[in-house]
């Protein structure tokens, strides 16, 4: 399966993703600080990286950005507690692959987790 990287200030938000993708097959790399999910991909090569917008230094639409100048291949999925359309459209901008509103049902994680990584 797929190499995932999950990057959220909280830490239990990130483990519920890697416990639900773990479950699903991927090996999945769970980070709360952008300076060490950054360092990891400059070293690593993962498939997908989904990534909170609210972050404690940056926000995830930047790392994003950073993200993309290291890796440009690496597809990526937002998560948000706060929606907006300006984090919508600059998520989309920066090259994410979706936009989802947490709290978000495992299934739902599941399936557009499946659904990005099929996607050229």
């Amino acid at each position: 399966m797929a190499k995932v990287l999950v990057l959220d200030d909280v830490f239990d938000a990130v483990n519920l993703v890697k416990r639900v993708l773990e479950a699903a097959g991927h090996e999945v790399f769970g980070f709360t600080d952008e300076k060490d999910a950054l360092g990891f991909i400059k070293e690593n090569q993962v498939d997908l990286a989904i990534l909170d917008i609210k972050l404690k230094q940056k926000t995830g639409v930047e790392v994003l950005a950073e993200i993309k100048n290291i890796a440009p291949a690496t597809r990526a999925i937002m998560l948000t507690a706060y929606p907006t359309v300006e984090t919508t459209q600059e998520s989309f901008k920066f090259g994410a692959s979706e936009y989802c509103v947490k709290p978000i049902d495992n299934d739902v994680l599941e399936e557009t987790v499946a659904r990005v990584l099929r996607s050229d």
